[in-house]
């Protein structure tokens, strides 16, 4: 049992639950951007998953949303908004959009959001559940696409963890845009960023971390990491 498993008590309301995951997820483990920490304590993280799953989706895990598909972990996704340091105006292309969580998140920073998201049934609940937030636009495509119509972006953000990002997608970043996502390798999960360059991008891990896996990321045969 964890710490917010303990504080996590039968019959808790969804806005005492939310505001134990700040206290005991999000502001002892490096999410230290107030605007984040604002923001996922304002967004209804219940809103965004089934309704079986509403009870435990304040908890530090991933959350099952069918369909073979997790919602991140608060932990993982308030460290990765973090690092991206998202600014009010920039336009962020989001990998992995699911039920939409995420991209209400970054709404709440300013950001003008492109959300991905290759899951249909996916992308039926955050339609719904983002229905009237402003400064988001759904998009279905395969996540290794992104949305190169929508391209230069200021920020990538994958919320979830790759065995190796496409280039496909660093290529709709401009030059000095932010890089935040996980990186899976041999079933070990980090977190990393960083930034894109006329000479290419570089990513750097900045911290170990349960993280989903996304579909469709799988290194190519022979990689090797440099």
């Amino acid at each position: 049992m964890t710490m917010l498993d303990q504080r996590l008590k039968p019959g808790m309301g969804a806005d005492a639950m939310r505001a134990a995951m700040v206290s005991s997820q999000l502001r002892t483990t490096g999410v230290d951007d107030v605007r984040v920490v604002g923001a996922m304590a304002t967004v209804a993280r219940e809103d965004f998953v089934p309704p079986a799953s509403r009870g435990v989706a304040y908890r530090d895990t991933a959350v099952p949303l069918g369909r073979g598909r997790y919602l991140n972990p608060p932990l993982a996704t308030g460290r990765l908004v973090t690092e991206a340091q998202v600014l009010q105006r920039d336009r962020v292309l989001l990998i992995g959009a699911a039920t939409g969580y995420t991209a209400a998140v970054l709404a709440m920073l300013g950001a003008s959001v492109v959300a991905v998201e290759e899951d249909a049934g996916l992308l039926a609940i955050a339609r719904e559940a983002l229905d009237g937030v402003e400064g988001i636009e759904l998009v279905e495509a395969p996540l290794t696409a992104g949305h190169p119509d929508g391209a230069p972006y200021d920020v990538l953000l994958v919320d979830g963890a790759v065995e190796a990002l496409p280039d496909a997608l660093l290529a709709q970043l401009r030059p000095g845009g932010r890089v935040a996502t996980g990186l899976a390798d041999r079933g070990v999960t980090r977190l990393a960023s960083g930034r894109r360059t006329e000479g290419g991008s570089g990513l750097f891990a900045f911290a170990d971390a349960e993280c989903v896996v996304l579909p469709g990321f799988a290194r190519p045969t022979g990689f090797r990491f440099g």
